[in-house]
């Protein structure tokens, strides 16, 4: 239904009427309605007033859609002489839209019309650069706000970190933030932020304890970023530490604060800690309920995801787009097809929410891990936007793990016509074409892997002793400088094998290697030699907890059962895709992974 027009009396004057087109500008919540006071503005000859002009472009920047930014453009055209106040306004409206460098545009056109910035214009255009990850602009940027003395201003440092973070240049950055002399928490806040966006966590909680030493009190936006930065690490001690710092500086009456907690546990592995954070919580939006969502879909408890979103809507909490990827999260690690496809289709059918890349991503996954490859290929196929490399790769995964060499050779035609860099692509394929004996293909897939210098990633696995984090690299183990540990790791393996298990060798895909080459470079998988740390430097039946960055190999999920039987201890061992809970001898994914 259309909104009702603004009724403006014709007879009424500004100057003198308490109901004027002015005073309706409050009341007024479309653009149509903005246009009509307009539109009587000019009729009452007031179309060059500043005062008016400058209402209606407050009106139409509050909220910024590409139609009211054109309209306040339009609008800031039709002043004759227009000041810096005005243009920040502008600036600001485009800073917060989908078209932010039609501000750094329009501040070319008032420098040439002889205005000049204040503390409150380069916040705005630095915004809009980093919203379009202008790099050069923003330089240019910078430039100018040291030529009028403002780099360091309060308002200007922290856009200044925030657009050179955006912008992937961190040294930058810093360097503009180690220029501030004066302690400052939006500064910091920023950096941090900045660091912890950017991966590098490390940097983020050094910065962090800087904060604190320096007496610098933080706020709840560094409590955030700090959070998510041992969330990255999977540092829980650390972590543990900070929800302590939290309570007892009361940054837990912030329900985003609460929802960084239950998104650091989970991610840290304490899937218990985490649902105590979500129970103890007096107040739960959609983000906390999301976040509980997907911390039960990452660590295998799918049933227990679904029945959430179940009290989710009995407690009239409307879901959101993270709702549903958990929902689909859980469904693909469960096996669930139907119930993923009904959930995904029912987000825009139901609930009016457009499925994103994530999304489809989950939906491929959902399918090609349930074995239903050509209904995955036929899905990206006929996809409403353009599929990325990630789409494929998704598939290529489930294409290694059923074994069919056909279609993942479809399938990476279709990769390497968008992407023939990443090194994952290569190996999968060539160990699919390894176990059905395909060496020529293997060959050939290996040359072209040196022919356009692609790199396989190296296995990495990090482990949390004592606050501290270590990492390893696959084949660490066969030139380490730790004795100990390369020791420690070959006793390991020969007492799984007197309880059973066999390596397998059949992973390691080289047709010239005989079967204890094999077993050794299985040996010295990254994971492996995490967990043997954990067992040398943990007390005994103590949790050990090691994150991966790749897919966990079919070898080491088989040596963390055995590991976990034998020693009696839990480990959680989080991969790139999802959490797996060894237990006596058990592992929480049903081997369904």
């Amino acid at each position: 239904m259309a909104a009702p027009a603004v009724q403006i009396s014709p007879f009424s004057h500004p100057k003198t009427n308490t109901n004027t087109p002015l005073s309706l500008v409050p009341k007024c919540s479309t653009l149509r309605e903005i246009k009509q006071i307009h539109a009587f503005s000019i009729k009452t000859h007031l179309q060059y007033d500043i005062s008016v002009l400058t209402k209606l472009i407050n009106f139409c920047t509050s909220n910024p859609t590409s139609t009211s930014m054109d309209y306040a453009h339009h609008l800031f055209d039709q002043i004759p002489h227009p000041d810096i106040v005005v243009f920040n306004t502008v600036a600001r409206g485009y800073a917060r839209s989908g078209t932010p460098f039609r501000a750094i545009s329009l501040f070319s056109h008032v420098l040439c019309a002889g205005l000049f910035p204040d503390d409150y214009t380069f916040p705005s255009l630095l915004k809009a650069c980093a919203g379009s990850k202008a790099l050069e602009e923003g330089k240019q940027l910078h430039c100018f706000a040291i030529k009028f003395g403002l780099h360091l201003n309060i308002y200007v440092c922290p856009t200044l970190i925030n657009m050179y973070t955006e912008c992937n240049d961190l040294d930058a950055a810093r360097r503009v933030f180690d220029k501030k002399t004066d302690p400052c928490v939006v500064i910091h806040n920023a950096m941090i932020k900045g660091y912890a966006r950017s991966s590098r966590p490390n940097e983020a909680l050094a910065l962090f304890r800087e904060m604190q030493a320096s007496n610098v009190k933080p706020t709840d936006v560094t409590m955030l970023c700090a959070l998510s930065s041992c969330a990255l690490l999977g540092a829980l001690d650390l972590g543990k530490w900070i929800h302590e710092y939290v309570k007892k500086n009361r940054f837990d009456r912030y329900v985003k604060v609460n929802t960084a907690l239950i998104d650091m546990y989970a991610k840290c592995g304490s899937l218990e800690d985490a649902v105590s954070v979500f129970e103890n919580m007096s107040d739960k939006d959609t983000q906390a309920w999301s976040a509980i969502i997907v911390a039960y879909a990452t660590h295998g408890h799918c049933s227990k995801a679904i029945s959430m979103f179940e009290e989710m809507k009995r407690a009239r909490i409307r879901p959101d787009d993270i709702t549903f990827l958990g929902l689909l999260y859980a469904c693909s690690h469960a096996g669930f097809v139907e119930e993923g496809c009904n959930y995904f289709y029912s987000m825009s059918e139901k609930y009016g929410i457009a499925p994103g890349i994530k999304h489809y991503g989950c939906m491929i996954d959902l399918l090609g891990r349930s074995g239903r490859l050509e209904e995955a290929y036929n899905f990206i196929d006929e996809l409403p936007i353009k599929p990325t490399p990630i789409f494929w790769r998704t598939l290529l995964s489930a294409c290694g793990s059923h074994g069919d060499v056909d279609m993942g050779m479809r399938v990476l035609k279709r990769i390497f016509e968008l992407d023939d860099s990443h090194g994952g692509d290569y190996v999968i394929i060539s160990n699919l074409c390894a176990r059905a004996g395909r060496w020529e293909d293997v060959d050939y897939l290996r040359k072209l892997m040196r022919s356009r210098g692609v790199v396989k990633i190296p296995g990495c696995s990090s482990i949390e002793v004592n606050n501290v984090v270590h990492e390893f690299f696959s084949g660490d183990g066969e030139r380490s400088v730790s004795t100990v540990l390369h020791q420690a790791v070959d006793e390991l393996v020969e007492e799984l094998k007197l309880a059973g298990y066999v390596p397998d060798t059949s992973l390691v895909f080289h047709s010239n290697m005989e079967d204890k080459e094999r077993e050794v470079s299985l040996r010295y998988h990254s994971e492996k030699l995490a967990i043997a740390y954990g067992l040398l430097n943990t007390a005994p039946g103590a949790t050990i907890r090691v994150v991966k960055n790749l897919r966990v190999c079919g070898d080491c999920h088989s040596a963390a059962k055995y590991i976990s039987l034998i020693f009696n201890r839990h480990i959680i061992l989080r991969d790139v895709q999802r959490f797996h809970h060894f237990k006596e001898g058990k592992c929480s994914c049903g081997d369904y992974w």
